[in-house]
C-alpha cells in the first residue's frame, strides 16, 4: 500500500506531465504486453514508466540480449527506477521529445518497440506531435508504437502519423478505463 500512496502524491504533485493519481492496473499491465513479441525486440524504449509497474514486467518478457531504455522526467520516479536491479535497464532522466538525440548518444539508431504512458492528450499539441513523430522515426521497419490513453482523443493523430496502421483495444478494469493503441511503421 506504500508504493500506491506514494505514487498517489508524487501523481497529485506532478498532474501534468504523470496524467494520473493511479497506477496502471496488473489487468491494463497484461492487454498492453499481451500481443508484444519480445523474442527479436531487441532494443525497447519505454516512454513516462512512472513507478515502473511496466517496466518489471517488460523485464521479465525481454530476451537476454536486449536492453529497456526509459525515460523518466519525474526526479522521484527516475531515482524509484534505478532501484530496479536488471542489467538490461537503462533509466534516462530526459524528456521522451529528445528520443532521438538520446539514443544517438548510446549509439543505437533504431528501436523495434516503443511502449508510452505518457498522458497524451493533456500534453501540448505540439509536444505531444513532436513525441509520436520522434519515436516513428526511431523505430525499424514493422517496428511497435504501443500507447495507452484514456480516451480516443489520440487516435486521429496516430493515425496520420503511422499511415492508418493503429489498432485500437479498451481496458475496463483499470481506473479510468484505458484505449490502448496499437501502430506499426
Amino acid at each position: 500500500m506504500g508504493k500506491k500512496i506514494t505514487f498517489f502524491k508524487e501523481a497529485v504533485r506532478t498532474l501534468k506531465t504523470s496524467g494520473t493519481l493511479i497506477p496502471s492496473s496488473r489487468f491494463l499491465v497484461k492487454k498492453i504486453l499481451k500481443k508484444i513479441d519480445f523474442s527479436d525486440a531487441n532494443v525497447i524504449v519505454e516512454l513516462g514508466p512512472g513507478n515502473g509497474i511496466i517496466t518489471k514486467e517488460i523485464l521479465k518478457k525481454v530476451n537476454p540480449k536486449a536492453t529497456l531504455i526509459c525515460f523518466e522526467i519525474n526526479t522521484k520516479f527516475f531515482e524509484d527506477l534505478q532501484k530496479i536491479d536488471n542489467n538490461q535497464l537503462v533509466v534516462l532522466n530526459a524528456s521522451a521529445e529528445h528520443i532521438k538525440s538520446e539514443l544517438e548518444k548510446l549509439n543505437i539508431t533504431e528501436v523495434d518497440l516503443v511502449i508510452s504512458s505518457l498522458p497524451m492528450a493533456i500534453l501540448p499539441k505540439d509536444l505531444s506531435k513532436n513525441i509520436t513523430q520522434n519515436s516513428y522515426d526511431i523505430l525499424r521497419e514493422n517496428g511497435r508504437f504501443v500507447q495507452y490513453q484514456y480516451s480516443t482523443q489520440f487516435l486521429k493523430p496516430l493515425k496520420k502519423i503511422f499511415n492508418k496502421k493503429v489498432k485500437l483495444k479498451f481496458e475496463p478494469l483499470n481506473i479510468p478505463p484505458a484505449f490502448i493503441y496499437i501502430c506499426k511503421k
